[in-house]
């Protein structure tokens, strides 16, 4: 009971919830170094992803290159990006982007690559052009499983971004490093609450993007489809 109060009077302590390390400035930090780096993921994977999974090579390659590059520690490519760049945000920002390419890339390569060719045949007998097919056919069908692509990155990269703290950035890791430094568990355990509740908010996110964005008829096939296509099956 004694740690639930002491986690508790740190919750309630206001010099917790102002200034340079308090919660707000630290959410802040934390948000902008994740989103930062899921746009530039976004950017990269999201049309690499989906002009490969329109083209006719098999996506073996494609994918296991992918899925070599999620098999790579986050903590080594942080290590090796301090040794190349020095301290700072952007060894952390390469390493985030790093990680939120590979579960992008594979599952847009596979949400398009798997569109039924019955719909795919229908518009190329309405002489739509292979854009224009991409565009009003292939990604309207493969956005549930894309937007899923995106949400898991998400949360990888909200949890991973504590690794900032460890090279002397910012973002809720440092409220854990702090906490150990001194073993304030209490401190420690707010921190993980935080990122933890970061990684749920994104998770509510997204399911109101689909919401918004996925028409009832193709949410009621996400699940099929995700068995359907997974990343092994492609070729």
């Amino acid at each position: 009971m004694s740690f639930l109060n002491d986690l508790f009077v740190w919750f309630n302590d206001p010099l917790n919830w102002s200034g340079n390390n308090g919660v707000p400035k630290r959410v802040l930090e934390h948000l902008l170094l994740s989103i930062g780096a899921l746009l530039i993921a976004c950017a990269v994977a999201l049309p690499a992803g989906a002009l490969l999974g329109r083209s006719r090579y098999k996506g073996t390659v494609f994918i296991n290159l992918a899925n070599i590059g999620r098999s790579v520690p986050s903590f080594a490519v942080l290590v090796l990006g301090v040794i190349w760049l020095g301290l700072g945000t952007s060894p952390t920002m390469i390493t985030l982007v790093l990680l939120a390419i590979p579960p992008i890339f594979v599952l847009t390569f596979t949400a398009v690559r798997q569109v039924d060719p019955a719909i795919v045949e229908s518009a190329r007998g309405m002489g739509m052009s292979k854009g224009r097919m991409l565009r009003s056919v292939q990604l309207p069908v493969a956005r549930p499983l894309i937007i899923n692509g995106v949400r898991l990155a998400s949360a990888a990269v909200i949890a991973t971004a504590t690794l900032s703290a460890l090279i002397g950035g910012g973002g809720l890791g440092r409220f854990i490093i702090d906490g150990f430094s001194v073993r304030n568990f209490a401190e420690v355990t707010a921190g993980t609450l935080l990122v933890v509740l970061l990684v749920l908010l994104s998770e509510g996110f997204f399911v109101v993007l689909e919401r918004l964005t996925v028409s009832p008829g193709l949410r009621g096939s996400g699940p099929a489809r995700s068995r359907r296509a997974r990343p092994a099956e492609v070729a």
